[in-house]
């Protein structure tokens, strides 16, 4: 079968390679869609952390069940369906409470073990979900939303909330969309007017915010003086980060979505003046699968206006520097296969 494998830095390239063999437990899927992802324009910059090369990309993945043998998930042959990439080892004190997504030993498919830039992948049945109502294009979104969905359920809002979201990319539209799905005042904060225009369209968000523009004072003027309960920095840069405390109200959180490869600093007696909580979130549980799929199945979000751009698979050796180009204005870019 064909794969694309990044062998180092600002290298793509498509080589031949064995088909997988059916494993136990596992299922062979024919990959028919992969989004293309932060983390993969990282890794193949350099600046991933946890990365290491060669590696075969790709993580938001969807397709189609090729073999699996009898299973207690009831998936069969041709099922269209959606991975889960999160390999946990189930025994670890975090699996043991429930936290697969922070497992001891996690393994994510496309950035610890080789992904779905592949024809053909073999992924544990358990870590399949049938899409039965929502397309391959929209399965392929599943993942990246389910991190903004995870990020906005461990934050603990509540609806009414003042919710600040730092970054426009696509995991910050997730908690932008999340947010307002369950119930929060949105502003959306970026160095992009364009993006924040997008996040007005797609996301509904209340407010919007140029980091370029006294933020700090718009950002005060739109919570009358109290600022937001809980801040969502989903930008990976460490000034971004940095600068994010600022934000949060008296008794506020701030919830690091985005992951930056270096230290955070901050300023401590103003952390402890207003009595922070601080929080990481990391990647996201079948349960915030499970609630994407609920919302895209009610319309509540429309995961098919993120796609901005497509590629084949066969191209995109030759086309993953011009996604990366600014002037090619991308959202969200998806990988499709004939």
């Amino acid at each position: 079968m064909k794969a694309i494998v990044c062998e180092n830095p600002n290298d793509l390239k498509m080589i031949e390679m064995a088909k997988p063999p059916l494993k136990r437990g596992e299922a062979l899927v024919a990959i028919k869609r992969v989004g293309v992802c932060g983390t993969d324009i990282h890794a193949y910059k350099g600046n991933q952390p946890f990365f290491t090369y060669p590696r075969i990309l790709g993580h938001e993945l969807s397709g189609i069940i090729e073999e699996v043998e009898k299973n207690d998930s009831g998936l069969k042959k041709g099922d269209h369906v959606a991975v889960i990439p999160y390999m946990h080892c189930g025994k670890c004190v975090a699996c043991a409470a429930g936290k697969t997504n922070c497992c001891t030993d996690l393994n994510v498919i496309g950035v610890h073990i080789d992904g779905g830039m592949c024809e053909t992948l073999s992924v544990p049945v358990s870590h399949l979900i049938r899409i039965n109502g929502i397309s391959l294009d929209e399965a392929a979104m599943l993942e990246p939303m389910s991190i903004g969905a995870h990020a906005v359920r461990r934050s603990f809002l509540k609806e009414g909330d003042n919710v600040l979201v730092i970054g426009a990319g696509p995991i910050g539209l997730g908690v932008m969309a999340f947010a307002k799905y369950r119930g929060a005042r949105v502003i959306a904060m970026d160095i992009n007017e364009e993006r924040l225009s997008f996040c007005q369209n797609w996301a509904k968000v209340d407010e919007t915010v140029c980091v370029r523009n006294q933020p700090l004072q718009k950002i005060k003027d739109m919570t009358n003086g109290n600022l937001p309960n809980i801040v969502f920095d989903a930008t990976g840069n460490i000034q971004s980060m940095n600068q994010s405390f600022q934000y949060a109200a008296h008794g506020g959180t701030i919830v690091f979505v985005g992951l930056a490869k270096g230290d955070i600093m901050f300023h401590d007696p103003d952390f402890h003046k207003k009595e922070l909580i601080l929080m990481g979130s990391r990647n996201a549980t079948k349960e915030d699968f499970q609630e994407v799929i609920e919302a895209v199945k009610s319309s509540s979000i429309i995961l098919k206006d993120l796609i901005t751009h497509r590629c084949s698979f066969n191209e995109i050796a030759k086309e993953f520097d011009h996604l990366l180009a600014p002037e090619a204005k991308v959202i969200k870019a998806v990988i499709e296969y004939e």
